[in-house]
């Protein structure tokens, strides 16, 4: 099924989605190319606001905004990584079974998923600004990711076996 099917649907069935991901053979290469194209759409997600910077401060090149908002993505990678590891030690503590595979799987299809409503806070803010639709939008996609995420490590680590 085409990932895009598979982010309409984890809004209304995330734990069935995490199921049928985890189900395929283990491939970490399918996680990173979750958490690449999670980020790719992060990074078109910042246009409008990087476009409302440019023209607001005109020192500031659109294209050195792009930059330098490229650059910090990818320094993220590490760190995700790092929160999944995280999540999934945490998880532990509370008795989960999983794997440190199906714990970076969670993380990384959440902020996939989450990704449509990241296009739709990158509008907001690069048309409307700072203001309380930002700060509305912006905390309904950190509830989503949140939702997401946690749906996720609760079937990896509470549905599956570990490894």
């Amino acid at each position: 099924m085409a990932a895009t099917d598979d982010i309409w649907r984890s809004y209304r069935r995330p734990r069935v989605v995490m199921r049928e991901h985890l189900a395929r053979a283990r491939s970490e290469p399918r996680a990173l190319v979750f958490l690449l194209l999670a980020l790719t759409v992060i990074f078109i997600s910042q246009w409008p606001r990087l476009s409302r910077l440019a023209y607001q401060m005109p020192d500031q090149p659109m294209v050195g905004l792009m930059m330098g908002t490229l650059l910090a993505l990818l320094a993220m990678i590490p760190v995700f990584y790092a929160l999944a590891a995280l999540g999934h030690l945490g998880a532990k503590l509370i008795g989960g079974q999983g794997s440190w595979y199906g714990a970076r799987v969670a993380l990384f299809w959440a902020l996939l998923a989450v990704s449509p409503l990241m296009l739709l806070q990158g509008l907001v803010a690069g048309f409307i600004g700072a203001g309380p639709q930002l700060a509305l939008v912006s905390g309904l996609v950190f509830i989503v990711f949140v939702v997401f995420w946690m749906a996720g490590l609760r079937v990896a680590e509470f549905e599956t076996e570990g490894s």
